[in-house]
């Protein structure tokens, strides 16, 4: 007797349809899974025969053989033995065969105590799309399962309690839909910040437009204070955009199970020595990497050029797709990866360049050598070039308070509403992601303002890109002004964050 147990597996970020084809046979007693299993899947054979003796049913005593289709699809981690598990009980006979509409997936333990398993979300939203009408987890993760919708929920302790549902001796509760809770506003908060008005004013117009900054100063500065209270005054997240992020976190593994839906936008900050796979994902389950777990989110890398060059390379392309594609020998993964980069670095390598007590010891030579190993094309990609200067004495002494996130995301919000109107049904959320065409339609100059524009253009020798750039930026200054057009003063405050002669000390 075959028995087919419908099921769930991941491939990259994504969820997609699993059946578990499970015969008995005669012969001698055999326990084999096909259907390219990895080392987890094989082991759960173990784990099963385990749980059904210790949940009182009889294990058959036959050869047993368990496909997992479809067959080519190469299929890893312990989601498999929750089926598996009732696909064998039901051709032994000791379950009724479950309903077509039902899909099961969970790891077992060897008392048959049901654990939680990672990217139960895209999962959960594969099974809907596919027709599942209940799908059964373990309790662990009940409440993310009941994000995707359109699904009947249920939470399984345990292979006991499961055994007793499908046999109709005492059903499970499906689980509730998890709503999040009402949260107060949480973090570092700007009002923590002395002085720096114009790297505040930069942090603005950075979230006010989706743009990418880099923050140039000495030790102490506030570089990293500045970049860590970015998140505070960015738009709240979408219904769409949290379930992206969310599906993408439970991949990885880093869902709260009791606050499983991510509701404030994800900031990431890996440490310099991070590596490009760690980066931009791989590995041999080919994972999300840094860069999609900062999706609809911040990617902040202090020290910069303390990075390796091959780190800092492997971003140029996702910054200008939004996409980072991982090609490995277990195959091709594309991944979203559409981030707000902040980069923090010093002027040179001791700090202390330009800084008022003259400690600096660094040649021009040495100098030049330090900025060298951030390629002219990554900077290129970066919108506002910030100098953060020593804070005065007088202004870490001042007594009135400097203005709150809760204040500044206000303008910020007022910004991104004229944004989201004026991009509507295009797929494009914020000026950062304007197309070229785009441009051209609403980054029009006047006269005096084209006039400005070549000026730069020639004095500082800007690329395509850049011109791009600063016209973007130039954009997001005249919302938050709520102006229609793009004024010189506009134009000339985006030339001015543009300036990468600060690199030079």
């Amino acid at each position: 007797m075959v028995v087919t147990v419908r099921s769930l597996g991941l491939n990259g970020i994504a969820g997609y349809a699993v059946s578990a084809e499970c015969f008995l046979s005669g012969g001698l007693p055999a326990f084999d899974i096909v259907g390219l299993p990895d080392a987890a899947v094989r082991e759960a054979r173990e784990r099963v025969r385990a749980a059904v003796k210790n949940c009182g049913a009889k294990f058959p005593v036959s050869r047993i053989t368990v496909n997992l289709a479809p067959a080519g699809q190469k299929k890893a981690g312990t989601v498999y033995d929750l089926p598996i598990f009732v696909g064998l009980l039901a051709a032994g006979r000791e379950l009724p065969p479950p309903a077509q509409q039902a899909a099961f997936i969970g790891e077992l333990s060897l008392t048959g105590a049901l654990r939680g398993v990672t990217g139960v979300l895209p999962m959960a939203l594969a099974a809907r799309d596919a027709g599942v009408k209940e799908l059964y987890v373990p309790a662990e993760n009940a409440a993310e399962a009941t994000l995707a919708g359109g699904l009947t929920v249920y939470g399984v302790p345990d292979v006991g309690a499961l055994v007793r549902h499908l046999r109709g001796e005492e059903r499970l509760s499906p689980a509730s839909a998890w709503v999040p809770e009402a949260e107060e506003a949480a973090g570092p908060d700007l009002r923590d910040v002395m002085g720096q008005e114009n790297a505040r004013r930069a942090l603005e117009i950075a979230a006010a437009g989706g743009h990418n900054l880099l923050l140039i100063g000495s030790p102490g500065a506030g570089k990293s204070m500045l970049a860590k209270r970015l998140p505070s005054i960015l738009p709240d997240m979408s219904r769409e955009e949290a379930l992206e992020v969310s599906g993408i976190w439970s991949v990885a593994g880093l869902a709260d199970p009791q606050h499983p839906l991510l509701t404030r936008r994800p900031f990431r900050s890996p440490h310099h020595t991070a590596s490009a796979a760690a980066l931009t994902g791989g590995g041999p389950l080919l994972r999300p990497g840094e860069i999609s777990l900062a999706h609809n989110g911040v990617l902040f890398l202090d020290e910069l050029p303390e990075f390796h060059r091959d780190v800092l390379e492997a971003m140029r392309q996702p910054l200008e797709d939004g996409t980072v594609t991982v090609a490995r020998s277990g195959g091709t993964l594309h991944l979203p990866a559409r981030f707000q980069l902040v980069c923090a670095m010093n002027p040179c390598r001791c700090g202390w360049r330009g800084h008022p007590s003259g400690r600096c010891t660094c040649s021009d030579r040495e100098v030049a050598k330090y900025v060298e190993k951030i390629s002219g094309p990554l900077l290129d990609r970066i919108d506002l070039h910030v100098s953060v200067p020593a804070v005065e004495y007088a202004s870490m002494r001042r007594k009135e308070t400097p203005e709150s996130s809760a204040d500044v995301k206000c303008r910020v919000d007022a910004a991104r509403a004229v944004q989201t109107a004026r991009f509507a049904g295009t797929g494009v959320t914020c000026n950062a992601h304007m197309t070229a065409p785009m441009i051209g339609q609403f980054c029009r100059l006047d006269h005096a303002g084209d006039a400005l524009m070549k000026s730069a253009f020639e004095r500082m020798g800007l690329t395509a890109r850049s011109h791009d750039r600063i016209l973007r930026v130039a954009r997001t200054i005249a919302d938050l002004d709520g102006a229609a057009d793009i004024r010189p003063e506009h134009l000339a405050e985006a030339i001015q964050f543009r300036n990468t002669d600060i690199l030079k000390g």
